[in-house]
């Protein structure tokens, strides 16, 4: 991640405008796989690859479409969160988090003006309220940029750009309700704050934005990003749960004095108030400040789309492989799937193969339809041969998951 793993997500539906990213986490669970007899697949001139396979992402903790299956089943929140992180304990957490705002890459952070706007300096802590009054008072936007030294220039815009003032350090806007952060051709809305910040050992003439907002409200903008927000209560409240722990856990874990998450499924995926939907909110409120703990800490509660039916070792003792009997519903499109790629394009991928001869699927970790998720795999070519991760070879072709079994045709 920068924190740990790449999780993709469920699809959120169109009225929700958001979209799940595929990306791959590294295995976990490489040092647990099981060696079985090895699955050679030959692969004639010119073939075509039928892969299926169960689940979408890696596997490991609460599966989003399980969690919504067990709520269809009458599960409670909190025993959808037992069942998918065994042997941690219902906890409580508050305080706030620091939210990297990956999309604004212009070293500005600039915001549509509004009653009550002030900016702080950071480094003098002194706040001082924006004018409301003649140009300045007028003003469509206010915008914090950097200036020699490490100062911060707070201009606003009024028929072209103005200086109002410099601060000595790195500064944030403050007002008594969300302020809107523009971004391109795009505005968002955001609790809390917004901070123009200079990443550790950056020039001063680089800054980042982040929202530094309560954990309540950083969970309001992630629920909807992750699971449709017209799903079962129950299954909304299970995901509030899980990211408000995960989120819990890379705040504590994070060395970086400014930022401890970023916005996108590197992290969690966080829209702001903007992302916000009255039924997740709702999920946010009826589960307030509650995570899983373990030995006395917010536990690494990681979720992916969908597991398929078996859950993946995660690397701690909280995250095992277990049969999921909550995963398959018919709604689920990622339980079982199938997908055809040419062997041209695993050649491409690898080409010192040359041409693709055959494939070889070395090491499975044991769990599940054709002995579980692929660990180790052999591709042989006619110039040479690779040994790589099932991850890999995911990756490179756009898999779901690393539960698959291959046929040529």
């Amino acid at each position: 991640m920068p924190m740990r793993h790449v999780r993709p997500r469920v699809a959120l539906p169109a009225v929700l405008a958001a979209t799940a990213l595929v990306l791959g986490g590294a295995p976990a669970y490489a040092a647990h796989g099981v060696a079985h007899s090895v699955e050679r697949v030959r692969v004639p001139d010119h073939a075509t690859l039928t892969i299926a396979g169960h689940g979408y992402g890696h596997g490991h903790g609460l599966s989003q479409y399980g969690a919504e299956g067990a709520a269809r089943k009458g599960l409670s929140a909190q025993r959808i969160v037992r069942f998918y992180y065994p042997h941690t304990r219902a906890g409580q957490v508050g305080g706030k988090v620091k939210v990297l705002i990956t999309a604004d890459t212009d070293d500005n952070t600039t915001v549509i003006n509004r009653a009550g706007l002030r900016v702080r300096d950071l480094r003098s802590g002194r706040t001082r309220a924006l004018p409301t009054h003649h140009a300045a008072g007028k003003a469509s936007r206010w915008r914090l940029a950097p200036a020699r030294g490490g100062r911060t220039k707070v201009s606003y815009r009024n028929h072209g750009w103005h200086l109002w003032r410099r601060l000595s350090g790195d500064a944030e806007f403050r007002a008594g309700g969300p302020i809107t952060l523009v971004v391109g051709a795009s505005r968002v809305s955001y609790r809390g704050r917004l901070q123009s910040r200079t990443p550790v050992g950056a020039p001063a003439s680089h800054r980042v934005t982040v929202n530094k907002v309560s954990l309540e409200a950083y969970v309001q903008g992630v629920v909807p990003r992750e699971m449709p927000a017209l799903w079962h209560q129950a299954a909304l409240r299970a995901q509030a749960i899980a990211a408000r722990t995960y989120a819990a856990f890379e705040a504590r874990s994070s060395t970086n004095p400014r930022w401890n998450l970023c916005d996108t499924s590197a992290c969690q995926v966080y829209g702001g108030r903007s992302a916000e939907y009255p039924t997740s909110n709702t999920a946010v409120a009826k589960t307030a400040h509650q995570v899983r703990m373990f030995h006395g800490q917010p536990a690494f509660t990681q979720f992916s789309s969908s597991n398929g039916g078996w859950t993946a070792a995660g690397g701690k003792p909280y995250l095992p492989a277990q049969k999921d009997p909550y995963d398959g519903w018919s709604g689920n499109p990622n339980h079982s799937w199938t997908t055809k790629v040419s062997a041209g394009r695993v050649e491409r991928a690898w080409p010192a193969l040359g041409n693709l001869t055959s494939i070889s699927i070395d090491q499975r970790d044991g769990h599940g339809q054709w002995h579980g998720r692929v660990l180790e795999m052999t591709l042989r070519g006619n110039k040479g041969s690779v040994r790589i991760s099932g991850d890999s070879f995911r990756g490179a072709l756009g898999l779901r998951s690393t539960w698959f079994d291959i046929s040529a045709t």
